[in-house]
Order: C-alpha cells, then sequence, then structure tokens
C-alpha cells in the first residue's frame, strides 16, 4: 500500500522539512511571478500564439527546434534544484480584482482554479530545469503525466489573503521529471504552509511526438539526497501500486473476504435466494450515487501545444467529485487529497468530454470519489478514456455507507478502499473558509 498521505504541516521559515522540498523563501529566486505571468512565460518559452488561428504556423516553426534535443543525457549539463527553484505570487489580499475568480459563493477559495494554477507552475518549474540559455525557446514539449499526490495540510483558506507558491524539481530520470511545489497563505505577516502536492512531468520533442532526454540532477546537500531518495521511493511505490491493480490481479483473500460479507449483509432474510438483495440502515447502492457531465473543449481551454489545458481537466473532474460528495453526504464537503491521477491521452480541442463521477467508498465522514474522463471526436462516436481521477472529501457530518451490487462495482469500492487507506492521519474539521470547488 502507498505511503501515508495526510502529513502534518511542520515547515517553518528557514527550516527544511524532509521530503517537502526546498524551503520557500530559502533559494533567494531572481524573481517572485505573478499568478498571470506564469501562462505568458510558457507561451514565451515554447513559441505558442495568444491567436488560435497561428496555432499551425507556431507549432511549425517548432520543428526548426530540432537540432536543439541532444542525443543523449550525458549531452546536457547537470543541474542543481534550486536552479529550478521558483516562488509565485497569487496576490488576492493586496488586489482584490482578482478574487472573483477563486471565489465560492460561500465566500471561500475554489480549488479547481488551485489546481489549474498548480498544473502551470509545475511545467514552467520543468522548463527553468532544462533552460537553454544560447536559444530563447525550448526545444522540448514538457506535458504533465501524473499528479502522484496532492494533500492539503490546512483546511482554513482565506479569500482576502495573498497566496504564494513554490515548486522545484525534486527528481529526475532520463525524460522523466519529479516536481514539489508548496502553497502558502498570509497569515500575521507570514506565509504559512497550506498544500503540499507533488506531480511528475515528461520531456517530448519539440512537435510533442517522442520522448526527449531531460538534464541531469546535481545533489548538493544531505537534505537535497534525502528528497532525490524520496523521489526514487515514489517511483517505486508508483510500479508496486500499479502491479498490484485489480485490472490486472485478483483481490487480496482479505478483500475477497470483505465483498463476500457485504454481499451477505444485503441478502433478504425473508428469502432464500441470492438474488434478493435488501439495502442495510443507512446505506446507498453505488449505482445510486453518481453524477455525470459533458463539456465542449473550445480553444480558450488549450495549452500551449494546442491541446486541452490539463489543469481545466482537472478542475472540471474536482468540480463534479465535489458535487457527487455534497449531493450523497448532504452536507458540503471538503477535500482532503488528490491521488493518482494519470494522464493516459492527451484531449484535443474539438473533443466531447464526457465525465463520470460516483461515490466508491465511505468511511464515517469520508466520502472516496472516482471520475472517469473519456473523450469523443465530433466526427466519430468512439470514447476512449483520458483519465481516472481519485478524491478524498470530507464531510461536516457522517455519511451513509456504499454497497456495491455487481462483481464491477465490488472492484471500484476495493479499489476506492486501497486508495482512501493511503491516508493514515485524521483530520479535524473546521467551519472557517473550507476549501471547495
Amino acid at each position: 500500500m502507498r505511503r501515508a498521505a495526510l502529513r502534518l504541516c511542520t515547515l517553518s521559515r528557514g527550516l527544511l522539512a524532509p521530503s517537502r522540498g526546498l524551503t520557500q523563501g530559502s533559494q533567494n529566486p531572481e524573481r517572485v511571478f505573478h499568478i498571470h505571468e506564469v501562462r505568458d512565460k510558457l507561451r514565451e518559452i515554447v513559441g505558442a500564439s495568444t491567436n488560435w488561428r497561428d496555432h499551425v504556423k507556431a507549432m511549425e516553426e517548432r520543428k526548426l527546434l530540432h537540432s536543439f534535443l541532444a542525443a543523449s543525457q550525458k549531452g546536457l549539463p547537470p543541474r542543481r534544484m534550486k536552479d529550478s527553484y521558483i516562488e509565485v505570487l497569487l496576490p488576492l489580499g493586496s488586489q482584490p480584482e482578482l478574487r472573483e475568480k477563486y471565489l465560492t459563493v460561500q465566500n471561500t477559495v475554489r480549488f479547481g482554479r488551485i489546481l489549474e494554477d498548480l498544473d502551470s507552475l509545475g511545467v514552467l518549474i520543468c522548463y527553468m530545469h532544462n533552460k537553454i540559455h544560447s536559444a530563447k525557446m525550448s526545444p522540448l514539449s514538457i506535458v504533465t503525466a501524473l499528479v502522484d499526490r496532492i494533500d492539503m495540510c490546512k483546511k482554513s483558506l482565506s479569500p482576502e489573503q495573498d497566496i504564494k507558491f513554490s515548486g522545484h524539481v525534486s527528481w529526475v530520470g532520463k525524460t522523466s521529471m519529479e516536481v514539489k511545489m508548496h502553497m502558502f497563505q498570509l497569515h500575521d505577516n507570514e506565509f504559512s504552509p497550506v498544500l503540499d502536492a507533488t506531480f511528475v512531468m515528461v520531456a517530448r520533442d519539440s512537435e510533442n511526438k517522442g520522448p526527449a532526454f531531460v538534464n541531469p540532477l546535481i545533489l548538493e546537500s544531505p537534505e537535497e539526497e534525502e528528497i532525490f531518495r524520496q523521489g526514487e521511493l515514489n517511483k517505486g511505490t508508483r510500479v508496486a501500486f500499479s502491479s498490484m491493480s485489480l485490472l490486472k490481479m485478483a483481490p487480496t483473500a482479505e478483500e475477497r473476504t470483505t465483498i463476500h460479507e457485504m454481499f451477505l449483509n444485503t441478502l433478504d432474510p425473508k428469502t432464500v435466494s441470492f438474488r434478493s438483495r435488501v439495502l442495510p440502515p443507512n446505506a446507498v447502492w453505488m449505482e445510486n450515487s453518481k453524477l455525470k457531465s459533458l463539456d465542449i473543449c473550445h480553444p480558450q481551454e488549450r495549452n500551449i501545444f494546442n491541446r486541452i489545458f490539463g489543469g481545466f481537466l482537472m478542475r472540471r473532474a474536482y468540480e463534479l467529485g465535489w458535487a457527487t460528495a455534497c449531493n450523497f453526504g448532504g452536507s458540503r464537503p471538503f477535500i482532503v487529497t488528490v491521488d493518482d491521477i494519470m494522464f493516459q491521452k492527451p484531449v484535443e480541442v474539438g473533443s466531447l468530454l464526457f465525465l463520470s463521477s460516483q461515490v466508491c467508498f465511505t468511511q464515517g465522514n469520508y466520502i472516496q470519489v472516482r471520475v472517469h474522463s473519456e473523450v469523443a471526436s465530433l466526427q466519430d462516436k468512439e470514447h476512449m478514456t483520458t483519465n481516472v481521477f481519485h478524491f478524498t472529501f470530507m464531510s461536516e457530518k457522517e455519511v451513509p455507507l456504499v454497497f456495491p451490487r455487481t462483481y464491477g462495482e465490488s472492484m471500484l469500492y476495493l479499489d476506492g478502499q486501497r486508495h482512501f487507506s493511503s491516508m493514515s492521519a485524521p483530520v479535524t474539521l473546521k467551519k472557517d473558509h473550507l476549501i471547495e470547488p
């Protein structure tokens, strides 16, 4: 099973917590970016046009950058962790005109918007790591491969105080990079930690058609060696978790017993039949916990490579997942953990995006929600899976149990239980400024 998820935030100014990454403020970045500058900087790095009509021409020009690609990783200069370290300011307090985009009707911060910002920040960090000083544009196409983990370490998030993001490359393979990012909010004239995130990014060639090598990483201290070692462990854990997938292997003996006991608990005691099923008290059939949505993927939501922005997909999936948890639990939920989001296929502009969300596991006040994303083009009706999202929410009150009716739903239940079990620390509910859609 995966590592414990919900860690206590022990980071304070000037201190380095193991596996958390470089301390915010300790690296003295050349400058602090404004949140609006992040996307502009990314367009500048890849030569992307802000005009949709020019995107074909811009992509043609990127073909000329192939000569800057390295034939092997050995041909690239190594970089330090602090070379990719950046800080980004979201001045919700000092620039009130920014708040409306991030504001919910309950006067809280929209977590879906934070997901969009994290996705853009992760890509920019990787471009800083692989920066070629002799070229204005980068020959690399860097995209998000996986959201490994996002953990909330603080529930109260005010829409009236400035927010700061920081992050850096924490581990490097041949063509992939792990990025650690942190979010802080101003409180009593100091930025206190709110969120930890770990993303995995991959580098591809200038036309985004094949893999490309990335700069190796130099480790300059025992703390950085520990950060890098944690990245290696994360990679091994992902491989092990994938190999145990219920799509590849049968459930364990303990899991089989769990499913059988749940099945027996739903048999009608008045009959002697396996077909007669009744729900126990305070329980809901899993099939009745679903919500669905449809989006048309317009050019407005494109990324710098003229595919649909991964942050947009995460926001839409999160908002549907939040609505599912809210509808199921009967009260406003708040996010605890985002887990194991794999970007399996890019989404083209003009696609139809189908999202299907359902509760797959519950315990106490916790609701585990799975959102399945698939796309279909306007030309054909074939649906293809692009992402599967896993969200752990906590409700203000205890929620009903969810029961599977079919074998397929039983596998969804066990998968949800596995993701939930990776979160070991309890959460104390705070009612002020909960983090919502």
